[in-house]
């Protein structure tokens, strides 16, 4: 695969464009920003609330498990979540959540996260609070709590308490056609995001990295239930699996597809390219190179003219 690649690097006419707008450096170094980055969710004692540092939102997010219970019908080769353990709660508990998020914004907009260890030496502008992420231990569109998760939230952000907060959706895209997914999508508004994973280009490959039980042609058109009517933005991780790259055919394959989406009508915003940054569950699952990850970035956008970066 890295001669492949190599070669296929040499004929590529596209240029270069800009792989990661995260600062490298910073007061705090790079090497606090990579430990930053790498660190696992902090949730504080809490049962569904957490802090994390995502490289792909450029900073501080808060975020709401939305599956407590590890419900989720993909098994990502590279997925940090421990499914071996039974999960802790069987739902979300939507009083105990909205207090727990209530004080995780106070913790963020006071600058007390500056007081969590190993945050202190970081750059201000990574403290900042970047979204309030809809995600967790599974897929949150199987959430039988959805809307009503979502409806909690948007109420914290409408009573004025605390500045305005974008909401992110981090979904494999299977609910989002769910009655109960729709009634909590309608509270979104034009500042708020969807990002869908899309990680292949083959359904063999998806069958190797995603172990889903929905096959791709459906995450494509999961995808464009809600891309036709406003941008989304697609996540893309590329682990190495067991010491191996994706094949050079693969990475054209997933660019089609991608291109595939914006002629069918998908608003596609953005193309996060990544690989995994936390300790994942499988110690065989290994971080891509650079030089493969920039290369996928630049097929994607010459390919299926989108834009795309690399985190």
């Amino acid at each position: 695969m890295r001669t492949e690649l190599v070669s296929a690097e040499a004929q590529s006419s596209g240029q270069p464009g800009p792989e990661s707008r995260v600062p490298a450096t910073a007061s705090g170094g790079g090497n606090h920003l990579e430990s930053a980055f790498s660190q696992p969710r902090n949730f504080h004692d809490n049962r569904f609330a957490y802090t994390v540092i995502s490289q792909r939102a450029r900073g501080l997010c808060i975020g709401v498990n939305m599956n407590p219970d590890k419900n989720c019908n993909f098994d990502c080769f590279y997925c940090e979540v421990n499914r071996s353990q039974p999960g802790r709660d069987a739902q979300v508990d939507l009083k105990v959540m909205a207090q727990e998020v209530e004080d995780l914004l106070s913790l963020a907009y006071e600058d007390r996260v500056r007081e969590l260890p190993s945050f202190g030496r970081l750059p201000p502008e990574l403290l900042q609070l970047k979204a309030v992420l809809l995600s967790g231990d599974g897929e949150p569109t199987l959430s039988a709590d959805f809307a009503q998760v979502v409806r909690e939230v948007v109420h914290i952000r409408s009573t004025g308490r605390f500045p305005f907060f974008k909401l992110v959706l981090v979904t494999n895209t299977t609910g989002l056609g769910l009655p109960e997914v729709k009634r909590g999508l309608q509270l979104f508004t034009s500042k708020d995001e969807i990002w869908a994973k899309f990680d292949a280009g083959t359904q063999a490959y998806m069958n190797k990295v995603n172990h889903a039980e929905i096959p791709l042609r459906r995450v494509m058109l999961n995808i464009l239930l809600v891309a036709r009517h406003r941008p989304v933005v697609i996540q893309s991780l590329f682990p190495l699996v067991d010491g191996e790259e994706p094949s050079v055919e693969e990475i054209e394959q997933y660019a089609r597809r991608l291109r595939r989406l914006k002629q069918d009508g998908a608003q596609i915003s953005l193309v996060q390219i990544y690989s995994a940054h936390r300790p994942p569950d499988r110690p065989n699952c290994g971080h891509l190179r650079l030089k493969v990850l920039s290369y996928i970035a630049r097929r994607v956008r010459k390919v299926a003219g989108v834009p795309a970066e690399v985190f």
